[in-house]
């Protein structure tokens, strides 16, 4: 597939939804601004960072956790990550969620504890259609590109998705929205 290294730029995702108060969104595995570590790619095993998150406003009652690359070529970007229905007692996980090919399988048919290790949290499928966190992977030779990790504070426990764990990633966040009362990001970006 030939990339166009003229197509726009697209905007910060989180810019152009309504704005709401930001909170503080921390990984010992990553820097804001700067190159994931090898491990959060797809050539370094798809491993996720760390993630600790505070300052989040009181009437929180339950998290969601996504990451997102605009900058895919392809209608809509690409959807890396997505775990729903984070209870508000969890404030950090740790990293080491992978996504192979048999784990993968066996999440289709068996209901396993969600990727961050919450059993009460959601994994959701990501653009690929798997659960679970799908490092990045960028085509080679394109510009950087950029890996929005994002916990929205939602004011709802659980989130009523359309179609449950299937619910596609779009309509995942854009349930979200309107339950949205605050949002930690944190930006890494991967080049090959």
């Amino acid at each position: 597939m030939a990339i166009d290294p003229k197509r726009p730029v697209a905007p910060d995702p989180y810019s152009i939804l309504p704005p709401v108060p930001a909170f503080s969104l921390v990984s010992d595995d990553m820097t804001n601004g700067k190159p994931l570590a090898l491990e959060q790619t797809a050539d370094g095993g798809s491993i996720s960072p760390q993630l600790t998150w505070s300052g989040y406003p009181p009437q929180t009652q339950s998290f969601l956790l996504t990451c997102y690359d605009p900058d895919a070529p392809r209608e809509g970007g690409f959807w890396h990550w997505l775990v729903a229905d984070i209870p508000v007692t969890v404030t950090s996980i740790p990293s080491g969620s992978a996504i192979g090919r048999i784990k993968a399988l066996a999440n289709r048919f068996f209901r396993p504890p969600s990727s961050i290790g919450v059993p009460e949290a959601i994994d959701l499928p990501n653009s690929a259609g798997l659960p679970g966190f799908m490092g990045a992977a960028p085509p080679k030779g394109d510009r950087a590109h950029r890996y929005f990790f994002a916990i929205q504070a939602l004011e709802v426990a659980h989130l009523e998705l359309p179609h449950g764990r299937k619910t596609a990633p779009a309509l995942v966040s854009a349930t979200a929205i309107p339950y949205t009362i605050a949002r930690g990001v944190l930006m890494g970006t991967f080049q090959r």
